[in-house]
């Protein structure tokens, strides 16, 4: 069943934001909030790595300096825009925060409301379906197949009754949705986010927007075709703890590189996982998968890097410069 909501096509309030990531966590998570509680309101997102979006709403293009409203913040790292939510507290704002990534900068405000849990078996979207109690838990399931959840959206599916094949529709919905977030820019993609969350929120089901947009049919298209350049891929360094795989710079490389190391993680589980990705300007953006999350953080590994940060199961590296992969490489191995 399809949806016509009328704050879809209306202009932002003064000061409502919604500001999330744009992968399959992110978009699902808004998506159930605003099944529940509908409200007009400018979107902020962007591709799967600009994580530092509040920092946005303090800049003249964002419409100026907000004294009052309401911002929800979705599945974007609290670390990585302490700064921007402070500002925007003293001017005001009230903030609604749900979050699964490291928090280690978390601090109470009476305008702030958090919402997190960095446990391993948890993605936002989950959160988010604690808060609505449920609700809208098809997407939640959803969301947690696409941030490589798989065995946490297995039981929720059981519990609610799904037969096997609607479990494999809802894991082919969240793997395209969070591979549509993968990008150096929104170039890359073939949906923007925004536009894509547009599409989706058109739908109270998932199973309505797997039949009916064709933006669904659009992404499993460019997804098989995608995966079909990797060819006989093979690691540019294997130990018995870890791989570590390299990927050329192009377009069709940036926008599979976080799936494919979620699929490499899930064939080789005793295994942690690296994939670099060689960008534009010569570094590399890097996707880290840990086989125990709990002895062996990925963000803690991650976070070592100036640009690095992430969660227990899954980490990243934004920028990595050429001359520092051999001893990338070292520290991996050593940490993992």
């Amino acid at each position: 069943m399809s949806i016509n909501r009328e704050h879809l096509a209306a202009p932002g309030g003064a000061g409502d934001f919604d500001v999330f990531n744009g992968d399959a966590d992110g978009i699902c998570a808004l998506h159930q909030l605003r099944l529940a509680e509908p409200r007009a309101a400018q979107l902020i997102t962007g591709v799967k790595r600009d994580i530092q979006l509040l920092s946005r709403l303090l800049s003249p293009s964002a419409g100026g300096q907000y004294t009052t409203g309401r911002i929800t913040v979705l599945d974007v790292s609290f670390d990585s825009n302490v700064d921007a939510l402070k500002c925007l507290l003293e001017q005001g704002m009230d903030v609604r925060y749900f979050d699964h990534h490291a928090a280690r900068l978390q601090f109470h405000h009476p305008r702030l409301s958090l919402h997190w849990d960095e446990s391993p078996d948890v993605c936002t979207s989950i959160l988010v379906d604690r808060y609505l109690q449920g609700r809208f838990r098809l997407w939640a399931v959803t969301a947690a197949y696409g941030d490589n959840l798989g065995h946490v959206a297995d039981a929720m599916a059981v519990e609610a009754g799904l037969p096997q094949t609607a479990r494999g529709q809802l894991c082919e919905l969240g793997t395209l949705l969070n591979y549509n977030a993968y990008g150096e820019t929104l170039a890359d993609l073939h949906v923007p986010p925004a536009e894509l969350y547009r599409d989706l929120h058109q739908y109270a089901e998932p199973f309505d927007f797997i039949a009916g947009s064709a933006n669904f049919a659009l992404l499993k298209h460019a997804y098989l075709q995608d995966m079909g350049l990797l060819g006989d891929l093979r690691p540019q360094w294997e130990q018995k703890n870890g791989a570590i795989y390299v990927l050329p710079n192009q377009p069709w490389a940036r926008r599979i590189s976080g799936l494919l190391a979620n699929k490499l993680q899930v064939e080789c589980c005793d295994k942690s996982i690296a994939v670099l990705t060689e960008k534009p300007d010569g570094c590399f953006v890097v996707s880290v998968r840990s086989a125990a999350p709990e002895q062996k953080a990925a963000h803690g590994f991650c976070s070592s890097f100036a640009t690095g940060g992430g969660r227990q199961a899954a980490g990243g590296i934004n920028s990595l410069q050429t001359c520092d992969v051999d001893a990338f490489a070292e520290r991996f191995f050593s940490y993992f």
